[in-house]
């Protein structure tokens, strides 16, 4: 059953993922920094939500996976072939509708026409909508679509948290909506070009370095309605609850919208680095469809399979 539009925004919002894909030409990958410390599972998730705190998403994809798999997608981004780790986004298949609309030369003037004809003073109305699709959304993650177990309770808390925040936030105020939408159009004209050829170019890492000034001009624009997804970052505490060899979980603490948001999370070992489950899983199926080997294949012997089903959290925070 696919996902309604409507429950993928608020899964988008949900997730606090604001990897919006846009790029200018660029004639190689940056040179990100060394990689950050991920010799313990706690350290690893701390490091990703430090990434996303910053916005700094190219370290957040290299620290996502381990160096031998994040160059291969490195190349597939290139050819094409994968827009990993944007394509996790609910929502991803839209990012360049929404980024060509706030970048239209017309889009301010528009966007607010649009908004005082549709949502300006219908404050009941969208409290009503906002807590029928956090009801419906619950029941979607529960029970529906392609989550794992650990996804589905942590998901559900998530959509929850901002239903609430969406029927208590100042969603149809006219003066905020009319302030919000130029800085979000300067903001989108300032990541350049979203086609499918400018992004290739421009590779990987030279994309998701270039969203950054835009996903936090949104936080600021967010913190104006009252949810400040800085302190949901500051807020996160990780903490090992179990190790068995190169497996381990981590349970997730952090407030978001005033909710207390509390997770556990499975991680994987591999030379040494840990990384999150879930994040692995989703790249290997990303590599796998592009006809990689999902793991370094030894000689004679079939691919190691990929890893089991657990919840990616950082991306919320």
């Amino acid at each position: 059953m696919p996902m309604p539009p409507t429950l993928r925004s608020l899964l988008a919002a949900a997730a606090l993922a604001g990897l919006l894909a846009a790029c200018r030409p660029a004639p190689t990958e940056p040179q990100g920094p060394a990689r950050s410390d991920l010799s313990r599972p706690a350290l690893a998730v701390q490091a990703l939500t430090g990434h996303m705190r910053s916005g700094d998403y190219a370290a957040f994809a290299r620290d996502a996976v381990p160096p031998e798999l994040h160059a291969r997608l490195q190349a597939a981004w290139r050819a094409g072939d994968t827009r990993w780790p944007l394509d996790e986004l609910p929502f991803s298949e839209r990012l360049p509708e929404v980024l060509g609309a706030l970048a239209a030369p017309d889009a301010e003037t528009a966007l607010a026409a649009g908004f005082d004809r549709q949502f300006a003073g219908a404050t009941r109305e969208i409290r009503a909508a906002a807590a029928t699709l956090g009801l419906f959304g619950v029941q979607y993650v529960e029970h529906q679509g392609d989550f794992s177990d650990a996804e589905r309770d942590h998901y559900a808390q998530l959509v929850a948290a901002m239903a609430q925040w969406a029927a208590q936030a100042p969603l149809a105020d006219g003066e905020r909506a009319h302030a919000a939408i130029p800085r979000l159009a300067a903001a989108a004209r300032a990541v350049g070009p979203t086609t499918a050829e400018g992004i290739a170019e421009a590779g990987m890492d030279a994309s998701l370095a270039r969203i950054g000034a835009f996903a936090n001009e949104a936080k600021a624009v967010l913190a104006g309605y009252g949810l400040d997804l800085d302190a949901t970052f500051d807020s996160v505490e990780a903490g090992l609850q179990v190790q068995q060899g190169d497996r381990a979980t981590v349970r997730l603490r952090y407030t978001l919208a005033g909710a207390a948001i509390d997770t556990v999370v499975d991680m994987e070992r591999i030379d040494g680095q840990w990384y999150l489950a879930d994040y692995l899983r989703h790249a290997r199926e990303a590599a796998a469809a592009i006809g990689e080997p999902v793991e370094p294949a030894v000689p004679g012997e079939p691919a190691a399979p990929e890893a089991g089903p657990p919840a990616g959290p950082v991306a919320a925070p």
